[in-house]
């Protein structure tokens, strides 16, 4: 019984320092990339129309832009990275909701969804060139 008792604590003390091993191992996000069809009217839309400011390139085939804390990345499209994204998509946070989404209309971006509100922010989503959805967003202050 008291073999039992300890090879029962040493198994969750070993999950437990595995979980927190895990915590400690991911320190943030780097990037998150979006393959695209065009480069040059991808770049035209993120840049002209959305705003964000170019990091830094790798050839001409990967676009970077810098984010807070992370990044954000274009890309050829290839068989491994299909177009348009699917089962994901970025927000992009924005000062004025209301102004950005009036801006992005007189612009002609397509609106996958007006806005709308959720218990911790409100949103819209836009389709990019490549029909892959991008979320303007604006969180709610607590």
């Amino acid at each position: 019984m008291q073999v039992q008792r300890v090879c029962h604590d040493t198994v969750l003390w070993l999950i437990s320092f595995s979980f927190r091993r895990l915590k400690t191992m991911i320190e943030s996000l780097a990037f998150i990339t979006y393959p695209v069809k065009d480069i040059g009217v991808s770049r035209r839309f993120y840049e002209d129309v959305l705003g964000l400011r170019l990091a830094r390139s790798n050839h001409d085939d990967w676009f970077e832009y810098d984010l807070g804390d992370t990044t954000f990345a274009i890309t050829s499209a290839d068989a491994e990275r299909p177009i348009p994204v699917q089962r994901g998509f970025i927000a992009f946070e924005v000062d004025d909701l209301d102004a950005e989404v009036t801006r992005l209309h007189g612009l002609g971006v397509p609106f996958k969804r007006a806005i709308r509100e959720s218990a911790v922010c409100r949103y819209a989503i836009v389709l990019d060139p490549d029909g892959s959805e991008a979320m303007i967003h604006r969180r709610k202050t607590t």
